[in-house]
Parts: C-alpha cells; structure tokens; sequence
C-alpha cells in the first residue's frame, strides 16, 4: 500500500455549509475512502493556502485518483492537489537505483 498526501480548499458554499451546521468530515472522508479499501490516517484542518491536508494509505494509484475524483466530483471543494509520498526505505531504494543510472545521464552541457 502506497501512502498519499491530500490537500484540498473547500468551495465558500461548502465552508458555509460547515458554519452554519458543524459536520464530522474526517468521519465522511474515512468511510469513502475504506469503502474503497484504503485508510484515512489523518485529517487535519489548516491555516494557509489550504484548509484541509489527509494522509491517505490506498492500495494503488487507481484507488486513489478514485477518492480524488469522487471528492472532486461532489462540488465540495473548490481545489486541491495529491502528492504521492515514499517511505524511506523506498526512497533508499531509489537512491541506490539512481547509483547504476548515473552512468547512463548525461547532464545538461556535458
């Protein structure tokens, strides 16, 4: 299983849907999102450029791009983005592959 960052900024309808009568979404979210055999580890609100970020474990891409489009499907949201995330044992396997490939690039100018 592959984890995932979610971040998202939701419409000023939804916003003021959420003010006017205070809903549990990370219940929301983590019922979809299981329901499509993954996991919601997280659902934080946030000051910023976002108003929500989730860590989200999927058990592919595909499982993923699904929750992102029903998300966006649904109007609540007015942007976001996924960022797909490495641990870092899969990292450390990236970086000694990126040793063998090294001899094969040649870098801008060279």
């Amino acid at each position: 299983m592959s984890f995932y960052l979610f971040r998202g900024r939701y419409s000023t309808e939804s916003l003021r849907a959420l003010v006017d009568n205070p809903e549990d979404r990370e219940k929301a979210a983590g019922e979809m999102i299981a329901s499509l055999g993954g996991t919601l580890h997280h659902l934080f609100f946030c000051f910023g450029d976002d108003d929500v970020v989730a860590l989200i474990e999927a058990p592919s891409d595909a499982v993923m791009a699904t929750c992102a489009l029903v998300v966006g499907a649904s109007g609540t949201m007015s942007g976001g983005s996924t960022t797909k995330l490495m641990t870092s044992k899969e990292a450390m396997t990236a970086m000694s592959a990126a040793q063998s490939g090294r001899a094969a690039y040649r870098a801008v100018g060279g």
